[in-house]
């Protein structure tokens, strides 16, 4: 799996809104992009071609900043599914409007922009509106080296 955080210079982290058909985790704010690595592929080029796919933008592998791999096996509470994914994490320096980036059909419903210090302080409530691993030990490493890039 690989999973691509668009970042902003003013210091905020932009989420997708999962469909609320989607099988798993619908109706929640997930990274910018993700996709499943395809056999014969590589993970810098999924994750180009997932960007073009979800968002429209054509970025090229030098653009994406590594932030890291991690395994994390996880219950969605909602379906009872059983995630158990290897994770490589990437940024990407966005500098365009949020307005700007297209909704891939079916998969999202929009895009939605949070500051990174409001992210490391949210409340229990409001992480409910988040993918679980967001919050998790990893993804809030994520937000500190995001945090780092700005």
């Amino acid at each position: 799996m690989v999973n691509i955080y668009f970042f902003t210079s003013t210091g905020e982290i932009i989420f997708q809104h999962r469909a609320k058909d989607k099988d798993i985790y619908p109706d929640l704010l997930d990274t910018t992009v993700g996709g499943h690595v395809e056999m014969g592929m590589s993970v810098e080029d999924t994750a180009v071609q997932e960007i073009r796919e979800e968002t429209g933008l054509t970025v090229s592998t030098e653009q994406l900043i590594f932030i890291r791999t991690f395994q994390v096996v996880y219950t969605d509470a909602r379906t009872g599914r059983i995630n158990n994914d290897l994770k490589t994490m990437y940024a990407y320096h966005y500098n365009g409007d949020i307005k700007d980036l297209q909704v891939e059909e079916g998969e999202g419903i929009g895009f939605e922009a949070w500051p990174i210090e409001k992210l490391l302080t949210l409340g229990e409530a409001d992480k409910k509106r988040f993918v679980p691993v967001a919050f998790s030990p990893e993804g809030l490493e994520i937000f500190w080296k995001i945090q780092e890039l700005v």
